[in-house]
């Protein structure tokens, strides 16, 4: 029988990485898009708790729950910190669209309110506009639905910023 003291010290350590490992996938976003701050944040928090963890599990390395419980609550700490990293939807992006109806399309995400940049190019069936739309990444599945509002048949690429910087007016 486990004692309900290393149930308790489990499911601390437990919940402990979860919310360091989801903090250290929150901070290898942060990473690549350039937020030192806030990514020099993230780390002493992340690792502080780390530490206190890992303490955890070697002060008794004869209970093998709470080495249990340690990497389980790596693995949910990385499913629970990919989830929050979509559910953020940090950064910037580029939507590419591509299209052969390039002056309506262009128009119609102009009239909604986005800035864009149209290329002409040629593809496999003739003539294509090549549409970049540089919007906030929570915006971007509206510019996709509006592109292909116009055009069903539209081809789009979505690109993550690392970094950007807007013109002044």
């Amino acid at each position: 029988m486990i004692a309900t003291e290393t149930l308790l010290l489990s499911l601390m350590i437990f919940s402990a990485r979860v919310v360091d490992v989801s903090l250290s996938t929150i901070r290898q976003v942060m990473i690549i898009r350039g937020k030192r701050a806030i990514t020099f944040g993230i780390a002493f928090i992340e690792n502080l708790i780390w530490v206190f963890a890992v303490s955890k599990v070697l002060q008794d390395l004869s209970e093998p729950i709470t080495a249990l419980a340690f990497a389980l609550g790596f693995a949910t700490g990385t499913f629970v910190g990919i989830t929050l990293e979509g559910k953020l939807l940090i950064g910037e992006q580029v939507v590419k669209v591509f299209t052969s109806l390039g002056d309506e399309v262009a128009d119609h995400l102009r009239s909604n309110g986005y800035r864009l940049t149209e290329f002409m190019g040629k593809g496999r069936d003739g003539e294509v506009s090549l549409l970049f739309v540089q919007v906030r990444r929570r915006d971007a599945p509206k510019v996709l639905t509006l592109a292909r509002e116009l055009d069903p048949a539209c081809y789009l690429v979505l690109e993550d910023i690392r970094a950007h910087q807007r013109a002044t007016r």
